[in-house]
């Protein structure tokens, strides 16, 4: 199947069910090696505060710092592509959402469940405003509290005060991902064992919302500048059009050149959409007629 095929083909899923799972999107190995690099971390973070992050999981983010590996996680093509099959019709650009690390400890009770795009106060039930891919760094299973989803709990029925069916526990081994909807039901099950279940989510949300983790401090200029432009502007180091998200009228991007002088003046420079640029012109063509020529 090539990639259009299969974008077209979970897009569909996601839309349908509002979660879909990628049996092989990376291979084990390199899961594995970057649940390693992250073990240190995961060893040093103590357990989170407050009965939704849960006393007995671990949480932390900034992973394109932590692990060289993490990009592969947030550029994977295919998901990528996916994602902006479903949030595209709403924004002009996706943007990173946030990167997390979870462990949740043997024990630990199952989460509240809830919808992640409660996060913004906004009319619900038509747009979509985010998607979450969710990767296991150990065996996902129903005994370890695999991570629950309402199937077509989303979009209008989000709505709904009870989900039209019960939750299923996405069983899957490190390299599949599961994707979901913003607006669908899900949460982290019961953890019935001794052993610690890891996983981590990579979310992607409207180019024009304020994003779950801050971006600009999790990667300002000076470690956003290491990566590749592609990279820096799904972080946040570009404008939405139209101007939304400038410094000094600039596209961000601009903080991230080697010589940038913070003290430099700056031109305020339109960043429009092509529908704006051309009315623009228009305008500018019809006074530059009515002004007639100069004597």
């Amino acid at each position: 199947m090539d990639l259009f095929c299969e974008v077209a083909h979970y897009a569909a899923e996601l839309k349908e069910n509002g979660y879909c799972i990628i049996a092989d999107a990376l291979s084990r190995q390199t899961v594995e090696a970057l649940d390693g690099e992250l073990a240190e971390r995961f060893e040093a973070t103590p357990f989170c505060e407050g009965g939704f992050y849960g006393a007995t999981t671990k949480r932390f983010g900034r992973l394109l710092i932590r692990s060289p590996r993490a990009e592969a996680l947030v550029r994977h093509t295919l998901i990528v592509s996916i994602i902006e099959q479903i949030l595209l019709p709403w924004c002009e650009c996706i943007q990173l959402n946030t990167t997390q690390a979870i462990a949740v400890h043997g024990g630990a009770p199952a989460q509240l469940p809830h919808r992640d795009q409660d996060m913004w106060a906004a009319p619900k039930g038509h747009a979509e405003y985010l998607v979450n891919v969710m990767w296991p760094l150990t065996p996902f299973t129903n005994d370890n509290g695999a991570t629950l989803v309402w199937p077509k709990s989303h979009g209008p029925a989000a709505m709904e005060p009870v989900p039209p069916e019960p939750p299923i526990a996405i069983e899957m081994p490190p390299g599949a991902a599961l994707l979901f909807l913003g607006s669908t039901l899900h949460g982290a099950g019961n953890n019935r064992t001794e052993t610690v279940r890891r996983g981590i989510v990579v979310g992607y949300s409207l180019g024009w919302l304020k994003p779950y983790e801050n971006q600009w401090l999790a990667y300002p200029p000076g470690i956003a500048g290491q990566f590749d432009r592609e990279l820096a502007a799904l972080v946040g180091y570009r404008q939405h059009r139209p101007n939304l998200g400038n410094f000094e009228g600039q596209c961000p991007s601009v903080l991230l050149g080697e010589r940038f002088d913070p003290d430099r003046p700056l031109a305020a420079t339109d960043a429009l959409r092509p529908d704006q640029a051309a009315l623009v012109a228009q305008l500018t063509e019809a006074e530059t007629h009515h002004a007639g020529p100069r004597t």
